[in-house]
Formats: C-alpha cells, structure tokens, sequence
C-alpha cells in the first residue's frame, strides 16, 4: 500500500516497483520482527492515555458522590453481617481510593511500551540494516510521538520478550478485580426496592422483567461485572501466549496484542457507561439507612468507649433476646439522653477517632 501510494506521488503507475519497491525500499532495514512489536508498543501506549483518562473520570464521579453523602450515616458490614457505623460517604470514597491506587500501577505497567526494538530486524541482530539505522529510528519516533520513547537495551532479548504486554494486561485485570467488587456493592446495597438492603438508589434503566411489573434490575453495574470478567479471561489468554515464545521470537504476540486492545476498549466503555448511566444518578435512602443504625446491634460498639463494656454487654444482649433496637434501649435505660446519644452517633464523629466528654448517667 505505502509502496503504490509513493509510486502515485512519484507519477508513476501501481505495480510500478522498478521506481519504489515494497522490500527493498518501503521495508528498507526492516523485519516484521521488529516494525509490528514497535507499532503494538506504540499503539499501546496510546490506548493507555485514553484508559487512564475515562479511568480518572469514574474515579472522580465516585468521589463527588461521596462528598454529597458525607452527612449519611449507616452500618458498615463485615461478612455480610452489621459491623459498626459510617457514613456512605465514606462508602463512594472507597470506591475512588480502591481505584485512584491502581493508577499508578497502570502507568508503571504502560511505560514500558516506550521501550521498542526498531533496527533488530529478524532476530535482534540488527542483520540488513543500515548502520544507526535504530538510534535514528528510534529518534524520530520520539519527535513524532513527543513520548519518551527509547531503544531496547538488548534488542536480541527484546525481540522474543513480550512481556510487558503480561505486566499491563495484569494492571487491567487487577483493576477489573476491584471492579467486580464495587459493582457487586452497588447491587447488594441497592436491593430492594422493599426487601433488600436499599441504602441507595440506583437509575432505572429499563423495565427489569416481562412477568412482573414495576421490576427494575440493577443492569449497568451488571454490565460492568460482564466486563471485569472478560478482562480477567483475556489477562489467562496473555499470560499462556507469552510462555509460548520459542528461541529467537514469540509467534504468539497478535493474540496478546487483540486481547489488551480489547481489554482496554471494553474498560474504557464500561467505566463510561456505569459513570454516566449509573454513579451519576445515585441517590440515597437516607431514612433508612438511619434506621438500620438506630436498630443494629453493630452500633453498640461505637457506644462501647462512652458507656462501658458492662453497659454495652446488657444492652447488646437485651437488643438479641428483644429483637429491639440499641438506640431505643440506651434512652429506655437512661444510660443517655437523646442530645448525648445523637452527640455521638453523628457522622463526624463515626468517620475518625474521636474524644467526647460524655458519660453514662448508670
């Protein structure tokens, strides 16, 4: 193509390759070995800035929404079980920390694309080349590009090594392994609408069943669990590809580069997708989420440092024989008033250690 392309501009006809030819000229002082591990590198390189770029924006769509649900308070869980207050904020924030950690583990993996073996030819050997032919390359690439782009140390070793490409498809699955959990919280916490946990609301996007009206499925983070688990497969498929190589070269390499292409492009359209059509429309059951602080047995241990452990241990006991809330029991015995009881029970003093002067009055 690039051939006939010149031979156009030249004035000459297609097919003309006296004037231009496709080996002996356009490939001058090139091998397959060497061009298509560069362009795979490169191109890369290239679907990582965009990756990283829908990436930073999920992260920041969670951490607003944890800044709007900073003042909710509700019941952290451990193992599926109550555990002790919080607020949803601090839920979202987890989201974006989880996430925002993985960043720099993303680019550590990507940076090493900028390594590309121009100039090794078929084996690394550099054989048909112009001399400086790769310094010179190599050098262009990066003016074109404006990226650190550098020429492998040893280009014999980097011919056959592909395993920069098992370093970021790993970084992808370690981030659709976060996904994965993240999108599972959103489903669990969500559900409901009337027998479910149902802290928060998540966007109705389409009627969630033909047999029973008024159903609606939490089915964008679904789809992102559909996504995390390709991205997890297609990581397998990399890994087995590159323990393929054999002497000089890795034949295996156009499967790993489909499967990071893919990898990367499925992420990019999921993280948008459960952003705009899920995060951003979240809204939460603030009553209820109150409720299932008042009632949880879980919260006693946030009462723990104020009333003392005897305290705790009656009422802790009481609110399982009973079935009765630990908030309605503390007022019931007047171990606190209401003011000191909301005193501690408010979401800025859940969220850090804290000190009250406050105590027991029995």
């Amino acid at each position: 193509v690039i051939a006939n392309r010149a031979l156009e501009i030249m004035g000459h006809a297609r097919g003309e390759y006296q004037y231009c030819s496709p080996n002996d000229h356009v490939n001058c002082s090139q091998s397959t070995n060497d061009a298509y591990p560069s362009a795979i590198h490169l191109g890369l390189y290239a679907t990582h800035l965009e990756l990283r770029k829908h990436l930073m924006e999920l992260i920041a769509s969670f951490a607003r929404k944890g800044e709007e649900f900073a003042h909710v308070l509700k019941m952290g869980r451990t193992q599926l079980q109550d555990a002790v207050p919080m607020t949803l904020g601090q839920t979202f924030h987890g989201f974006a920390s989880v996430l925002q950690g993985e960043v720099e583990n993303l680019d550590h993996a990507a940076s090493e694309f900028l390594s590309i073996n121009m100039g090794a030819t078929a084996i690394g050997t550099g054989i048909c080349a112009e001399p400086g032919y790769a310094e010179r390359c190599t050098a262009a690439i990066r003016e074109i590009t404006g990226w650190d782009v550098k020429q492998a140390e040893d280009l014999v070793g980097a011919t056959s090594d592909t395993v920069c490409m098992v370093g970021y498809s790993s970084a992808m699955k370690r981030i659709a392994s976060k996904m994965n959990k993240i999108c599972n919280d959103l489903r669990l916490l969500s559900s409901g609408p009337r027998c479910g946990l149902g802290e928060f609301n998540l966007p109705a996007r389409q009627p969630g069943s033909s047999i029973m009206p008024g159903k609606v499925n939490p089915v964008i983070p679904e789809v992102m669990n559909q996504i995390a688990f390709k991205v997890i497969g297609n990581e397998l498929c990399v890994t087995m590809a590159d323990e393929a190589a054999q002497m000089e070269l890795n034949a295996m390499e156009p499967v790993m580069a489909q499967c990071c292409f893919e990898s990367a492009e499925l992420l990019v359209n999921g993280f948008d997708t459960l952003r705009i059509r899920c995060v951003e429309g979240i809204t939460a059951n603030e009553e209820k989420c109150l409720q299932y602080v008042h009632n949880s047995i879980g919260v006693v241990t946030a009462l723990n440092p104020i009333i003392g452990y005897k305290n705790s241990t009656k009422i802790a006991k009481e609110a399982l024989e009973t079935g009765r809330g630990v908030y309605e029991l503390v007022l019931e015995h007047g171990i606190l008033s209401r003011e000191e009881l909301d005193e501690v029970l408010k979401p800025e003093n859940m969220i850090r250690p804290v000190k009250l002067n406050i105590r027991p009055r029995r």
